[in-house]
C-alpha cells in the first residue's frame, strides 16, 4: 500500500483548500489565537527565491501555489532539494560571494540552525514572532509546524502500559522494534539523544536497540510495520500514525510518548528570510496565517505553532506530553551523529 493512500493532498483537496471561506475560519478559531487571516495581510509583490525542502507530499506545494494565485505579482522561483543538501548550497554560496535564495523552508530545524550559524539570516520582526507559541519564538527563523517523535504500539500485541515511557528503557524492553536509520527525522532524534544523554550512552543505546530492531527506509514504513504486526514498536513522527488512522480507523496502531526525553522531541519545519528586505518577512507572514496553519494541521496532521489553534485531529493536549528542554537550532550538530551511527554499524 502507498503513501498516497494515508495523504489527503492535491487531488482530493486542491490548492483552493488553503485559502477557502475566510470567515468560516475566522470563526472556527479560538478568540485567544494569535493567528491572522490572509485577508490581513499585504499583497506581495516583486521576485523572491525560495529554497523549499523535500517533505509532506506536496502539501507544501498546495500552500506555495495558493499564495501564488492569491498575489499574481509576486514572481516566485522556487529550488527543491532535500533540506539538509539545500541548507549546504546556501551556505557555500555565501562562502563564494553568491546569494541565490531569499527564503529558506526547511522540513528539519537542524538545517535551519546551519544556516543561522552562518550569519545569513534576517532578524524577524517582534509582530511576527510573537504571534507563535512561546517556546517556539526565534529571533532570525520561524517555526511554522511542530511534529512530536513517538512510539506507535500495535494494538492487538501491547497494552499501553507495556509501551516503556522512558526512551532508554526500549532496549531492555523485549520488544520487537522498527526503525528507519536512514531517515533525517531519526538521526535528528538520535542527536537530540546525544546532546541530552552524551556519546556513550547513545551509542550504548543504538548497539543494544539495533540488536532487535528491524530497519526500513522511511517512517511511514515503520509504523504500517507496526499495524501488521511485523514489530511491536516503532519510532516514528506522529503524524504517520494519524494519516494512517485516518484513512483505517480500525487499524491497529496507537500512538505513545515517553516523558522529558529524545523520545518525545518536538521538532519542526520552519522558514527563515536571507539577506534583507521586507517582501521576505511578508511571505513568512502568509505562513503563519490561521488559513494556512489549519490547513497544514488537517490535511498533514501537522501542528500549528502559532499560539491559540486547534491540534490536528486524534493528537492528545500538548499540556499531556513532556518533550524534553533542547534548543532545536542544536540538532544542526549532525556530522558527530552520523559519525556515531556508522560507528556502531546503524548506518
Amino acid at each position: 500500500m502507498k503513501r498516497r493512500h494515508f495523504v489527503k493532498t492535491a487531488a482530493v483537496s486542491g490548492v483552493a483548500a488553503v485559502f477557502p471561506g475566510m470567515a468560516g475560519l475566522a470563526a472556527e478559531t479560538v478568540a485567544s489565537s494569535a493567528a491572522v487571516s490572509v485577508e490581513q495581510l499585504p499583497p506581495l509583490s516583486g521576485e523572491l527565491t525560495l529554497y523549499l525542502g523535500r517533505g509532506e507530499g506536496g502539501l507544501y506545494e498546495n500552500v506555495l501555489q495558493a499564495i501564488e494565485n492569491r498575489n499574481p505579482d509576486l514572481n516566485l522561483s522556487i529550488r527543491r532539494g532535500p533540506t539538509a543538501a539545500l541548507a549546504n548550497a546556501i551556505v557555500a554560496e555565501a562562502e563564494a560571494g553568491i546569494r541565490r535564495a531569499d527564503l529558506f523552508w526547511a522540513v528539519d530545524s537542524g538545517a535551519i540552525g546551519l544556516v543561522a550559524d552562518a550569519g545569513l539570516v534576517q532578524t524577524l520582526p517582534n509582530d511576527l514572532t510573537a504571534q507563535l507559541q512561546p517556546t517556539f519564538r526565534y529571533s532570525h527563523w520561524a517555526p511554522i509546524t511542530g511534529r512530536i517523535r513517538t512510539l506507535p504500539f500495535n494494538t492487538a500485541e501491547l497494552t499501553p502500559g507495556r509501551v516503556p515511557d522512558a526512551i532508554m528503557e526500549v532496549p531492555d524492553s523485549g520488544l520487537r522494534v522498527g526503525w528507519a536509520p536512514a531517515y533525517a527525522a531519526f538521526q535528528s532524534f538520535v542527536t537530540a539523544m546525544r546532546l541530552l544523554e552524551g556519546r556513550q550512552a547513545t551509542a550504548d543505546w543504538l548497539q543494544r536497540t539495533g540488536s532487535n530492531a528491524r530497519d526500513y527506509a522511511g517512517e511511514l514504513g515503520v509504523v504500517m510495520a507496526v499495524e501488521r504486526g511485523e514489530v511491536d514498536i516503532g519510532f516514528a513522527n506522529h503524524y504517520y500514525t494519524l494519516r494512517l488512522k485516518a484513512g483505517n480507523p480500525d487499524a491497529k496502531v496507537a500512538l505513545s510518548f515517553t516523558r522529558n526525553d529524545a523520545g518525545c522531541l518536538v521538532n519542526a519545519s520552519g522558514i527563515m528570510a536571507l539577506g534583507n528586505g521586507e517582501l521576505a518577512v511578508n511571505f513568512i507572514r502568509y505562513l503563519l496565517t490561521r488559513e494556512v496553519q489549519n490547513y497544514l494541521s488537517t490535511e498533514a496532521y501537522e501542528i500549528p505553532l502559532v499560539d491559540g489553534l486547534a491540534l490536528p485531529s486524534g493528537l492528545p493536549d500538548l499540556k499531556t506530553v513532556a518533550p524534553p528542554d533542547i534548543d532545536l537550532t542544536r540538532l544542526a550538530d549532525l556530522r558527530p551523529t552520523l559519525d556515531l551511527m556508522r560507528d556502531v554499524g546503524v548506518l
